[in-house]
């Protein structure tokens, strides 16, 4: 029975369909071959015959296909190819335009420059005679604070500029501080209007030996970038020489100079052992107590805040780093920076205090810098000062190195303490001299043996910034106008003009000259490019210095932690255009 039913449905499945479905079928066939099908469903439909046997209809129709979709195709896939490449094309320039810092700064120097030897060949340059009228230099005319004379315009020995700027003009240098209503900037306009005459400013004669003492130090400098006969020193004496006139490595007449002596430094580099057995950074040939890396470490500071040289950065962060480490228990310095004396010199101090000052305004913040500037201030009011200055060590009775405390104090926002007003006090008769304490009455008298030079050095700053100050009281001004006066009288006539010339910026033979050294048959030194170094830091202290009391600049470096400066330095209305403090 089984077997019956399944032969019946074999011969149900092999009987011809009937005309009815045949026209069915042969209709689905037709519908399915004149089907529209979207775009999608052909692509699929495709690529699924492209997969098929070569020989199969299935594949020989997908190749069909893909020569009819070909134009389409390529129509969506050119057009978005282009927009994901133009995407990430800007993307990357994008990237590459955040990480590109233009600076403009060299561009307007130059474009002035060029504007300013426009118009010096229209001008008649009038060179003045070196040697001058004699004068008196222990009784300088001056005028009494009540009747302060108007400067008086005076020919220059060298246009530094035809066209003097204003007092406000903006720097064309970087420097590391910005403000307003300055008194200073390295700036040929500024040099020309600090330079313009008067008692309270320099004039043809202080620029024209500035300009001698540059080229002195141009000529005389070796070929690895250094001075002798005390390398390392005397190289950072001559870079600060250079700063303070607004000489850099882009600088025309000066610029090699200048960048071989601060690779020299960078070079000089080195880790040794200290004399506790401290593994140290210093610097190749420094001299026995170290004077010089703190010297050295001072111009390194003051090039990166110029000129943002990152190579001069990372040396200088290092040495300033171990300032700080090896300051004294009662906050002091002595030599070798050895920080387990107590002895507290003031002149080893003194520099270590510039150095630190000029590294904090150039961006420069080592760790433990503000608390090392406090403890360095208790210990000058507390241990360095005996009532009537500030003494050489602590707990001494001398007063020679009051300049010297005076000007630390001044420089970090102190210039108002009691111990600045007595010190100025006390300098109050010093006077500029080349002469030692064996000559009786002058700056140097019962001051310790060595150059006179390194007392002025100081003298001349601390005066200049109590008598130029705003607020400055009628003491300070008559203080500081005998002291330029006597200055301007006494180093240009001093100075040691060689037969010699080098070419100027325009090519035209330019005189050259020196301060020599000056100093007791005991005292080893410098030699002739110390002592004028200090000099020509002197005749600049013009446009060198922003008197610290005019502006909020010193409260930057005497102020609390660097993030709380930091935010006071956004908030201050003064912040515009750069100098140097």
């Amino acid at each position: 029975m089984a077997d019956e039913e399944i032969i019946e449905e074999e011969m149900q499945e092999e009987a011809p369909l009937s005309a009815q479905e045949l026209f069915e079928q042969h209709k689905a066939e037709i519908d399915a071959a004149f089907e529209e099908k979207g775009f999608i469903r052909r692509l699929l439909d495709m690529f699924s015959g492209l997969g098929k046997p070569k020989s199969s209809a299935e594949y020989k129709l997908a190749r069909t296909e893909l020569q009819r979709l070909a134009a389409p195709l390529a129509a969506i896939l050119l057009p978005t190819l282009g927009v994901v490449i133009l995407i990430v094309v800007t993307a990357v320039t994008g990237q590459q335009k955040e990480s590109i810092q233009v600076d403009i700064a060299r561009a307007q120097e130059e474009e002035t420059e060029l504007e300013e030897e426009k118009e010096q060949e229209e001008v008649v340059e009038q060179t003045p005679p070196e040697e001058q009228v004699e004068v008196t230099v222990d009784t300088p005319t001056v005028n009494t604070p009540t009747d302060i004379a108007t400067p008086t315009a005076t020919p220059t020995a060298e246009p530094v500029s035809v066209k003097p700027a204003s007092q406000d003009s903006v720097a064309l240098i970087k420097s590391p501080v910005t403000m307003k209503s300055m008194t200073g900037s390295r700036t040929p306009g500024s040099i020309g209007a600090m330079t313009r005459g008067g008692n309270m400013y320099g004039d043809a004669q202080t620029e024209g030996a500035v300009l001698k003492a540059l080229r002195w130090l141009k000529m005389t400098q070796k070929p690895n970038g250094s001075w002798h006969p005390s390398p390392i020193s005397n190289t950072g004496l001559a870079i600060l020489a250079f700063l303070a006139h607004g000489e850099t490595p882009s600088s025309k007449e000066f610029g090699p100079t200048v960048q071989k002596a601060m690779q020299f430094l960078i070079d000089s580099i080195t880790k040794k052992k200290d004399k506790n057995g401290d593994e140290v950074v210093s610097f190749v040939g420094t001299d026995g107590s170290e004077y010089a890396t703190l010297i050295a470490t001072y111009a390194l500071c003051e090039a990166y805040g110029m000129t943002r040289n990152p190579n001069t950065k990372i040396v200088a962060m290092q040495t300033l780093q171990r300032i700080v480490d090896k300051q004294s228990p009662t906050g002091g310095w002595d030599y070798v920076m050895n920080h387990k004396s107590t002895r507290d010199d003031m002149s080893y101090g003194g520099w270590a205090l510039q150095a630190l000052k000029a590294g904090k305004m150039a961006g420069m913040h080592p760790k433990g810098l503000d608390q090392c500037i406090k403890k360095a201030i208790k210990c000058l009011k507390t241990r360095n000062f005996n009532k009537i200055g500030f003494n050489y060590t602590a707990g001494g009775g001398a007063t020679g190195l009051t300049a010297t405390g005076c000007l630390a104090m001044q420089l970090l926002g102190y210039m108002n303490e009691a111990e600045v007003k007595t010190a100025l006090e006390t300098m109050r008769p010093w006077k500029p001299s080349f002469e030692g304490s064996a000559k009786g009455v002058s700056l140097t008298q019962g001051l310790p043996a060595g150059n006179p030079q390194y007392y002025c050095y100081y003298a001349a700053q601390c005066k200049y910034q109590a008598g130029m100050c705003q607020g400055a009281t009628p003491a300070n001004v008559k203080a500081w106008q005998e002291w330029n006066m006597a200055m301007k009288a006494l180093y240009p006539k001093t100075m040691k003009t060689l037969q010699q010339t080098i070419p100027g910026p325009d090519g035209k033979p330019r005189p050259v000259g020196y301060w020599p050294w000056v100093a007791d048959k005991t005292c080893k030194g410098g030699g002739d490019t110390m002592t004028t170094c200090l000099c020509a830091l002197q005749l600049m202290v013009y446009y060198r210095y922003l008197p610290t009391t005019q502006t909020k600049a010193a409260k930057a470096v005497a102020g609390g932690d660097d993030e709380a400066g930091a935010k006071s330095k956004k908030k201050s209305k003064d912040i515009d255009v750069d100098v140097d403090i």
